[in-house]
Parts: structure tokens; C-alpha cells; sequence
């Protein structure tokens, strides 16, 4: 169960803000000092030692400022790389999500457990229930043999008192890609192969072992050297900063940032329904069964990797981030492009080589909060503006659960009224994965399927700062004030052919 508001987000909170301050200031001396300011004093507040708490929150500063995690059996300084890692232009040296050893509690895996609850009861359901002989009972009450236990829960179910529960560990049950295990001492592992960077693991994790890194300090690095920085933002930002933030106070201050301007990726998740309802329609059903959308990059990261032989179905189309990077880049040339987003996995998306000339920069709400932190930022001082939208209300519902295929159905009934177009949509990988094992079947042929690798859709992203369910009131706000009611009717249509001769001739050029 994730928890916005707590210890642990309030040091990522000051990890981001302190990191980008010091970019700010171009000082690096202070790196060593941070966690001392971060965390004053001789008491810990929340471990055994101030020690162990001052250590962790070191390899955070470490990780948001994209540098690699430390080996604890070798002396080496906070500040070691810091020299390679201050230039304006760096993409992420894996792993993405990392996990600090010493920070993990080393939970014990999967299993069932009586807890005080069991009566004693002469029913004795649970012992009947279990196929492997592994239930017992001492002095009248049921004990579990671990060692028989086949975790399959039939104990559970058939308790009369809910008095066994299954315990797991949180970053597992929260990865949908059973991608973390544990090491000879019980903490948790991390299996690159398998993992999609999805987050869910880091804003699951109760005691903050988990960390991403970022690209926040080269991001300021581009800003102090007086490039051009274009921010794009992503339509899950409205509430992000505040009830009584405007989208005018938030332009306001991105350029007190540094930033040259800010633009909504919604305009992009415009032109992406375009592209995949032209796409559904020349494709299904004559050429292949069903499509599925492409702008989750977990989630098609994860298909690919489960379901190899469908790899073909997901669409072609880019996604909101890189179309809208590229209409920024078609604009200006010589500018930087970060994407603003709530999303882990746009990290990754960002860094591959198709991508690298699209988008420079990615960062989390989270990061950009730190980065108002560092400059002192007050929404509540600063004049709301007039601000201008131009993306689409469905373009907009890209946010949430539901909402891509949403997009994509209102442009195939606008452009062929009477074509019935068939959606499903999954929240959260396991979700994604059990839709994806019925289409195979031949259930959803026909069908328009849209993945979600955050269960909630971008708006429960791992990099936002407020309850997934505020941020769907906000995004439903947003929508409203939408000029524009169909995808088809945004002025960037006729930037579409442009922008794919950009992607055949740049992946010519990256092929070879």
C-alpha cells in the first residue's frame, strides 16, 4: 500500500530540493555536508542510528544526481564521480531502480500465518482444507509448517475467523513482473532482466530502499550553461502542486526555473490517438487480431517480454512524449527537451538510442518539486497568468485508466461513424498480463487493448506527489476546460507526415 505522505517522502522531498540547489549554485563542495543539513543532530528518527540514516540518505543524494550506488566493502567518498556526472547532457548507466542494501528490511518472503485470532475451533476447517498435511495444532491452537506450506492460501479461505493472513513482502507484491527476490541475507534482489521500471516497487517499499535515479542536476547543469530548456509536461500535473495552483502560476514559475517555455504532452497524446486509430483500422481485423496501444512503456516493455509472439500487435505509434518532443524540436532545432511526466519508465523509454535525439531530459513531479524547493518557490506570490490549452479533453484523459482507448474510439466514430470499436483496458502489470493471456485465446480479437502498467493509469504514476484519487478530480477539471472535443480537431494534424520522415531518417541513422 503506498503512502504520499510520509517519512519517506518527505526525504526525497529534501534529497531533490538540496541536490537541485546545488546545481543551482554550481557548488559541489557542500555534497559531502548534505546529509549532516538533511539530517542534524545525534539522534536517528526513524532507524537504530543516526549513522545508518545519514549513510542511506547519501546514496539517495547519490542516485538523483544519476551517479551509481556505492560499494559498502570499499572506502570511496559521497562526492566520488560527481566531476563526470556535472555536464549538461547524461543519460541513465543502469540500473534504473536500484536498491540500497542497508536501507531494506529484508522481509521475510511469502508465506501464511495464524496469528492470535485462531479460536481453537473443533471445525478445524484449516487443517481439512490444507492438501499437504502442513496444519497442526498446539495447545488447542493451529500452527503452520512452514517447510510443508505449499502457500497456495486454502487455509486462509476456509478460516471462520480470518485468523490466518498471508504475509508478503511489499515490493513483491507490488512488482508486476515477479522480477524481485532476495539475496543470502533477505534482501531483496532486483532482476534487471525481468524488471520494466514501472516505480511500483520504490513508492511501495515501506522503509524507502528503493531509489531511481534522475537526470535533475544535469538538467540544471543545461539551464546554467544558457541552453535553451523546453519543458512538456504531462497531463496528469494538474493538482500535482496544490489545490489553489493555476496552470498560469505554474508557467510563471517554471520560468523562474530557467526554462524557456512549457508545453503540454497532451497535444502530443492527440496526434498518438490519431496515428493508432488510423492504425487500428488499416490493421484489424484483416492483418493481425486485435491491437494494443503503445504509450505505456512498461506495459509494452512487458508484453514484449511475456508475449513475445505478440509483439507485432502493439501499435507502431510513438508516444505522447516523443511526439510532442519532436514537434518542439521541428520548432527549434537547437532546443533541449525535458519531459515533466509522473512516470519511472519514461526515464528508461528516454535513454534509448531511437529516442536520445527526442528527449534530453525526464523528470518526475517529484524532481520538479525539488527544483521549486531549491528556488524558494511560493505559488501563493506568484501572479496568475493567462495560460493557453490546445490539446483535446480526450487527449487529456490520457492520464487515466481507460483513457487512451478512449481517445483512440472517439477518432475512429468521428472519421467512420458506424465501425463498433470493442475496447479493454488493464490497470497494473498482473492486470495487463491476465488480458494479454485471454486475447491470446481469441477472445478479444477484434479489440482495441490499452495497457496501464500503474494501476490507475499515469496519474498513480511512481514520480507523483498527490493521491491518485485527487489527481483524477483535477484531471477531470482539466478536461472540462479542454477547447477542443476529438482528437482530429488539433491544429497539429498537419504535422504528422513531418514528423515521421524525422523518424525514418533518424532511425536509418541509428540503425546504422
Amino acid at each position: 500500500m503506498r503512502n504520499i505522505t510520509c517519512s519517506i517522502a518527505d526525504t526525497r522531498k529534501r534529497v531533490f530540493a538540496e541536490v537541485a540547489r546545488m546545481a543551482y549554485d554550481g557548488d559541489y563542495s557542500r555534497m559531502e555536508k548534505l546529509p549532516y543539513e538533511i539530517l542534524p543532530g545525534e539522534q536517528a528518527t526513524e532507524r537504530e542510528s543516526i549513522f545508518l540514516e545519514r549513510a542511506i540518505v547519501g546514496e539517495r543524494i547519490r542516485l538523483a544526481m544519476g551517479l551509481p550506488l556505492r560499494s559498502v566493502s570499499e572506502h570511496s567518498l559521497l562526492s566520488d564521480g560527481v566531476e563526470e556526472s556535472a555536464v549538461a547532457e547524461k543519460y541513465y548507466d543502469p540500473p534504473l531502480i536500484n536498491i540500497i542494501k542497508y536501507a531494506c528490511n529484508a522481509c521475510p518472503p511469502t508465506h501464511y500465518e495464524v496469528t492470535n485470532l485462531c479460536q481453537g475451533c473443533l471445525a478445524h476447517h484449516c487443517y481439512h482444507a490444507c492438501p499437504k498435511d502442513a496444519i497442526s495444532f498446539h495447545k488447542g491452537k493451529a500452527v503452520i509448517d512452514q517447510e510443508k506450506c505449499i502457500k497456495c492460501g486454502r487455509c486462509k479461505q476456509s478460516c471462520s475467523y480470518q485468523a490466518i493472513v498471508k504475509f508478503e513482502r511489499p515490493c513483491t507484491e507490488a512488482c508486476g513482473m515477479n522480477a524481485i527476490t532476495s539475496d543470502e541475507r533477505g534482501r531483496a534482489v532486483i532482476d534487471q532482466d525481468k524488471c520494466v521500471s514501472c516505480g511500483m516497487c520504490l513508492v511501495n517499499c515501506p522503509f524507502g530502499a528503493i531509489v531511481d535515479k534522475g537526470q535533475l542536476f544535469q538538467l540544471i547543469h543545461a539551464i546554467n550553461k544558457g541552453e535553451k530548456v523546453v519543458a512538456i509536461i504531462a497531463p496528469a500535473f494538474w493538482g500535482q502542486f496544490g489545490d489553489k495552483v493555476t496552470t498560469g502560476q505554474i508557467k510563471e514559475a517554471m520560468k523562474m526555473l530557467g526554462f524557456a517555455a512549457l508545453e503540454e504532452v497532451a497535444i502530443g497524446a492527440d496526434l498518438c490517438a490519431i496515428e493508432e486509430a488510423e492504425e487500428f483500422l488499416q490493421c484489424v481485423p484483416d492483418k493481425q487480431p486485435f491491437m494494443a496501444t503503445s504509450c505505456c512503456p512498461a506495459w509494452a516493455m512487458m508484453a514484449k517480454k511475456e508475449f513475445p509472439g505478440m509483439a507485432p500487435y502493439i501499435s507502431m505509434t510513438m508516444t505522447p512524449m516523443v511526439l510532442t518532443a519532436r514537434l518542439m524540436k521541428r520548432r527549434d532545432p537547437n532546443c533541449r527537451v525535458a519531459f515533466i511526466g509522473p512516470c519511472a519508465a519514461k526515464k528508461l523509454e528516454a535513454s534509448r538510442r531511437s529516442v536520445r535525439s527526442d528527449v534530453d531530459f525526464v523528470l518526475t513531479f517529484e524532481e520538479l518539486r525539488g527544483m521549486f524547493e531549491a528556488k524558494n518557490i511560493d505559488f501563493s506570490q506568484i501572479p496568475d497568468v493567462e495560460s493557453y490549452f490546445e490539446a483535446s479533453a480526450p487527449g487529456v484523459g490520457f492520464a487515466a485508466s481507460g483513457g487512451v482507448a478512449k481517445a483512440v474510439e472517439e477518432v475512429i466514430h468521428r472519421e467512420v461513424p458506424d465501425r463498433e470499436v470493442k475496447t479493454v483496458y488493464a490497470e497494473g502489470l498482473r492486470e495487463c498480463r491476465q488480458m494479454l493471456r485471454i486475447a491470446r485465446t481469441g477472445k478479444y480479437d477484434g479489440y482495441l487493448l490499452e495497457g496501464m502498467a500503474c494501476p490507475g493509469g499515469c496519474i498513480a504514476g511512481a514520480g507523483t506527489v498527490r493521491p491518485p484519487e485527487k489527481s483524477k478530480a483535477w484531471l477531470e477539471k482539466y478536461k472540462a476546460v479542454a477547447p477542443l472535443s476529438n482528437p482530429l480537431e488539433t491544429a497539429y494534424i498537419k504535422d504528422l507526415s513531418l514528423l515521421h520522415e524525422s523518424s525514418e531518417e533518424w532511425g536509418r541513422v541509428s540503425h546504422h
